[in-house]
């Protein structure tokens, strides 16, 4: 499967309509974004491993108290795999409401369905500390 430039359009806007959604709370939209049977990893954050649309939505009420008011991505890297699914790499600035910030990288694969490209895994990442020598 050779990426159209369609194609590599239309995933990264579904990996920056994600911030839109969160930044409004409009969590029941995920469907627009993810699979039904989506693997949600935010164990990096000591929220586990969510399975399914459901499980992708608990884990954003269960952290509402802790989630940026504003949420960035950049830097998208698309790369096809042989299986039909396109490996997808961006980093997430997050805004505190208390101004400070914090980084995360996105890990996806993203797949077509009749409905468009939606990601069926992801892997948030937060970045911590700095590069050491």
């Amino acid at each position: 499967m050779a990426l159209t430039a369609d194609d590599r359009f239309a995933i990264s806007d579904l990996i920056n309509w994600h911030g839109h959604l969160m930044d409004r709370g409009d969590f029941e939209s995920a469907a627009s974004l993810f699979t039904d049977d989506v693997v949600y990893d935010v164990s990096a954050f000591g929220a586990g491993v969510q399975i399914g649309l459901a499980g992708a939505r608990e884990a954003a009420y269960a952290r509402l108290d802790s989630q940026p008011v504003a949420h960035h991505v950049t830097n998208i890297v698309l790369e096809e795999t042989g299986d039909g699914t396109v490996h997808a790499l961006s980093k997430g600035l997050g805004v505190m409401a208390d101004g400070t910030a914090g980084s995360v990288t996105y890990d996806d694969t993203v797949r077509r369905t009749p409905a468009g490209w939606r990601i069926t895994h992801r892997i948030v990442r937060p970045r911590r500390t700095p590069l050491q020598d």
